[in-house]
Order: structure tokens, then C-alpha cells, then sequence
């Protein structure tokens, strides 16, 4: 680890597993760049961060702006002087059969989970080539190797993140390093957007059992840890009771 550890951006840090996340790294020493919508919530946490002795900043960023994600990636430059570390966070997951045609919540699913990475790689990957090396970490899901009622469209955009973080390890000369982390039920506030009453009285159920969000954060807290020849590509992260 460099002298100040380093420069991590973190996308949908106003809660969850983003939130986990920039603590846990905060603490770990690293310098971490937090973006959100809710503007007031990364204020908070960035206040409690520094009371704890971290380093934290913040910005407005809605991932499915590539401005917005271009700007966000130049003002964590301004702050920290490098980009080291991008954690693409922000997802959502609004869950419907499909005969539900909620199309509106699929193009949602497939602006913030799909597009929003692809914003997070272009704003990124060539200040990352510029510096000499760089390290990306995408949060995939279960529903990255399995589809099931409900999730089709939510799967369907976490099997294309993994292809994507996946062609992207494949693209690299060894500089730039890449990681997909998949959580399985994690304790977060994706299932608040579920408006499908089925699919919603099933995610109750379903999440009975959850992992808490600084268990992921564990995760990629690792995978940032490594020296820069080891390249950690895939961990899975499920509840221990869950089959």
C-alpha cells in the first residue's frame, strides 16, 4: 500500500453496500471518493469517516450521465491527484414478472446496472492507462450465474456486467486489474424499489437471511489489498445457510 493508501471511487456510497465499503477502505487507510445522489447522506458519512481520522470527499453523480461520471472521475483527480481504484456500486433492482411489462423499470435496470459501469470504465480507464495501472471492481450478483421468477431483466444486466468486467480483464496488459464481486442477500435498501407486489411480498421471504453489507465490503477490501501481480477476477459471497 502506498504511503496514503489509495485513491478509491465509490459509486452508490449513500448507503448499503457502498457506504460499507468506503468505511471499510477508510479505515484501512486508503483515500476514498464517494458519489451518490443523495448528496446529503455522502456528507454525512464523509463527516463520520474523517471523525474516525479517514480521508473522504464526495460528489453528486448519477451513473446513467457518462458527464456526470466524466466529471466525477476529474473532481476525485482534483481532491487525491490519482485514480487508483474504481468500485462500480450503484445498481437497482426493481423486480416484476415479465408479463408485468414494466418496461419503464427494465430501461431503469438496464441505465444504472449496465450503463452505469460502462460510464464508470470509459470516464476511468484512460486516466488509469495514463498513470500506468488501475483496478476495477464491479458488484455483479448471484443473479450473475443464475436467473430466477421475477429477476429476468435484473439478471440479464449482471450477466452482462460480468461479461463486460470480464472482457475487460481480457483487454488488459497486465495494468489494469479487474474484479467482480457477487453478493448473495445482502442487507441493503435494493429491495425498496420493487413496486411488483408479488415480487415484493417474495423478497420478503426470500431476504429473511442476509448478510450484512460490511461482509462485501470485506470482499473488496481484499481484492484492493493484493499486491499489483495477484489479480483477484471473481468472489461469491453468500449467507452461509443459503444452498
Amino acid at each position: 500500500m502506498k504511503e496514503h493508501g489509495k485513491v478509491v471511487l465509490i459509486t452508490g456510497a449513500s448507503s448499503g453496500i457502498g457506504a460499507a465499503t468506503a468505511r471499510r477502505l477508510a479505515a484501512d487507510g486508503h483515500r476514498v471518493f464517494l458519489g451518490a445522489r443523495r448528496t446529503e447522506r455522502l456528507e454525512e458519512l464523509c463527516a463520520e469517516i474523517g471523525k474516525g481520522g479517514g480521508t473522504a470527499a464526495f460528489g453528486r453523480l448519477d451513473v446513467t450521465s457518462a458527464a456526470d461520471m466524466e466529471a466525477f472521475v476529474q473532481a476525485a483527480r482534483t481532491a487525491f491527484g490519482q485514480v487508483d481504484v474504481v468500485v462500480n456500486n450503484a445498481g437497482v433492482m426493481p423486480l416484476s414478472p415479465l408479463e408485468a411489462l414494466k418496461v419503464d423499470e427494465w430501461d431503469r435496470m438496464i441505465d444504472v446496472n449496465v450503463r452505469g459501469v460502462l460510464h464508470g470504465i470509459a470516464a476511468a480507464l484512460p486516466v488509469m492507462r495514463a498513470q500506468g495501472g488501475g483496478h476495477f471492481i464491479t458488484l455483479a450478483s448471484i443473479g450473475a450465474y443464475e436467473v430466477s421468477p421475477t429477476a429476468a431483466v435484473y439478471c440479464a444486466t449482471k450477466f452482462a456486467v460480468r461479461a463486460i468486467s470480464e472482457g475487460l480483464r481480457q483487454e488488459s496488459t497486465g495494468d489494469i486489474r479487474v474484479s467482480v464481486v457477487s453478493p448473495g442477500v445482502t442487507e441493503s435498501e435494493l429491495a425498496d424499489s420493487i413496486t411488483d407486489p408479488v415480487a415484493r411480498e417474495a423478497m420478503v421471504h426470500y431476504r429473511s437471511v442476509a448478510l450484512p453489507a460490511s461482509a462485501i465490503a470485506d470482499a473488496i477490501a481484499f481484492a484492493v489489498a493484493q499486491p499489483p501481480e495477484v489479480d483477484v477476477n471473481e468472489i461469491v459471497v453468500r449467507p452461509a445457510r443459503t444452498r
